[in-house]
């Protein structure tokens, strides 16, 4: 029995002139929300925000809001910048963030959760859990999480961020740096990944993190594997490249995607 499709695509990446697009066609059903952590912000940070139905500071996320998104627009008035690029809720154990910034944003109305009691769990998990219990969407196929700063910094916060991606294998969740985007393959699906040229690529890869692949198979990239074995100590396939714009993608072990970003 064939295993079920699943549908990636990468057009909240597009400009703001030109509308995401819905890869599988028909209505656009698809939710974004926007999840900021401790790193600095990428560029299309405005972008994604306006895009976003919920966005959702993991505790320090929200100092690089304050700070940073400033930075992004130097052609207006800070004040008014950080007015406008409120967050809906600050969540986390409250270690990271300015004294300054909670007060500002609490004032402007930001929903303020403090979770310190739970030191079990990262603040992108305790803002992803957030997202997919409290945001009312009917399908949660439709459901795409941004993750912004996810990526950088110490080796083991990327690690537990990209955990985070394995813990919440059936939800969209996608890491994002101004260089690449990362987002898992769950083995419970095929997959078609829908290549938006003018924003990423051409160079990706295939990383079978959660532990080896018998056989994985490809379609789309300059170097596809056919029933390709891949571990760690062996064959992964970094340096691919995108040769076609739909990639597909089926294997017999959960894989990280990765490709990378145009300036």
């Amino acid at each position: 029995m064939p295993l079920p499709t699943m549908t990636h695509s990468s057009a909240f990446l597009l400009p703001s002139s030109t509308a995401p697009s819905n890869p599988s066609g028909g209505a656009d059903t698809t939710t974004y929300a926007l999840v900021v952590l401790n790193q600095r912000l990428p560029r299309f940070a405005p972008l994604l925000w306006s895009r976003a139905r919920l966005r959702v500071c993991a505790d320090g996320g929200a100092n690089r809001v304050f700070d940073g998104m400033p930075e992004l627009l130097p052609g207006e008035d800070p004040a008014e910048v950080r007015t406008r690029y409120k967050p809906d809720v600050i969540k986390g154990d409250m270690d990271s963030i300015r004294p300054e910034v909670k007060e500002y944003y609490s004032n402007l109305g930001t929903n303020i959760v403090d979770e310190s009691h739970d030191q079990d769990t990262t603040d992108l998990h305790k803002c992803v859990s957030f997202i997919t219990s409290d945001l009312p969407v009917p399908e949660k196929s439709n459901l795409y999480i941004l993750v912004l700063g996810a990526l950088g910094g110490r080796f083991d916060h990327e690690m537990g961020n990209i955990n985070v991606l394995y813990r919440f294998s059936n939800i969209k969740i996608i890491l994002l740096s101004d260089d690449c985007s990362i987002f898992l393959l769950p083995k419970t699906h095929s997959h078609e990944i829908h290549i938006e040229t003018s924003v990423e690529g051409p160079h990706c890869g295939l990383i079978p993190m959660g532990g080896p692949s018998d056989i994985t198979t490809t379609t789309g990239l300059r170097w596809n594997l056919d029933n390709t074995s891949m571990r760690y100590g062996g064959l992964i396939s970094t340096s691919n490249i995108v040769d076609e714009d739909k990639v597909t993608v089926t294997s017999d072990s959960d894989l990280i995607w990765t490709i990378s970003l145009r300036n």
